[in-house]
């Protein structure tokens, strides 16, 4: 099978015959389907960035073909195919973000300097995902590795607000008599950013899966892309990727070997309605078994991880 076409930033072109390709819109296609059988077939140097959020290992139910319960060994292993891949489809000057557990994403940076990527961040995303664990700190972050294939060839360093009480309304840190002299559009954006909401309620929710932040996904592509360009996601979830390229006018190529049913339904612009099978942050998208009598298992492979 020849390798995909996907022509210039503003016309990509990509074959209608294929029958893993479930949807398209006027920016992008998703394909249902392996990303290792798919992602060989776009050409070297196609993609403007590259974001990946891929299963974490942890045994959660993410439907049948998906296996979340694989050796340590083994899952290192897959890891170290797609994210040659993603290495290979991305320009030059290309941005690669890579969304895991820190335990997982220590090893993929080390996969990642293998391939010669320049290391840009180590991002920390402020939300804690697992139970307390006996003799260690309590887990509360989710690691987002920034990746350029050499000098970036687009980055833009965002503002943001001055953080406030909700309460009072006051500026919560004490900035020393210098607040006047802070830029009227916000602060500089830092490698913590404690400001992305975990998707957990009925109406933003669509699946009974982790779902990844709107909000994350902007600022991932205002960091590193523009208008046209054309941004990859081998691990399609909920379709957060592909959505927000979308609305930020990005053309995208998606791949999903699950369901692709909620992703479908978010492009055309259904909304969600679709509670959480489990309370709290430990339960989203485990299986029953997982999340009730084998609690303290689950515990116990988060110590391993971290």
């Amino acid at each position: 099978m020849r390798k995909t076409e996907l022509g210039s930033r503003k016309n990509v072109s990509l074959p209608r015959n294929r029958a893993d390709r479930a949807f398209s819109t006027e920016l992008g296609v998703l394909y249902k389907g392996d990303c290792l059988t798919i992602l060989p077939e776009l050409h070297d140097a196609s993609a403007d960035v590259v974001f990946a959020d891929p299963p974490f290992n942890l045994g959660k139910d993410y439907g049948q073909r998906i296996s979340d319960s694989l050796t340590r060994s083994a899952y290192l292993k897959w890891c170290a195919k797609w994210v040659a891949e993603c290495v290979r489809v991305l320009k030059p000057g290309g941005a690669l973000f890579i969304y895991n557990l820190p335990a997982w994403n220590v090893e993929i940076a080390h996969f990642l300097n293998q391939h010669e990527m320049q290391f840009r961040h180590w991002i920390a995303i402020d939300i804690k995902f697992g139970l307390p664990i006996q003799g260690r700190l309590y887990p509360s972050h989710y690691s987002l590795l920034y990746f350029t294939k050499g000098k970036p060839r687009f980055f833009h360093r965002p503002r943001v607000p001055i953080p406030v009480c909700r309460h009072c309304g006051k500026d919560i840190k004490d900035y020393g008599g210098h607040r006047s002299k802070l830029n009227p559009a916000g602060l500089n954006l830092s490698d913590v950013w404690a400001d992305i909401p975990p998707v957990r309620h009925r109406t933003t929710k669509r699946r009974t899966s982790n779902e990844l932040s709107v909000k994350l996904l902007q600022r991932v592509l205002e960091i590193s892309s523009m208008p046209g360009d054309l941004v990859i996601d081998p691990f399609g979830g909920s379709g957060t990727t592909y959505y927000v390229a979308e609305q930020m006018h990005r053309h995208w190529v998606g791949i999903e070997l699950g369901d692709i049913r909620p992703i479908i339904r978010r492009l055309k612009g259904e909304g969600a309605d679709l509670a959480p099978k489990n309370l709290g942050d430990a339960g989203k998208g485990l299986s029953e078994r997982i999340a009730g009598k084998d609690a303290k298992r689950t515990a116990r492979q988060l110590a391993l991880l971290n």
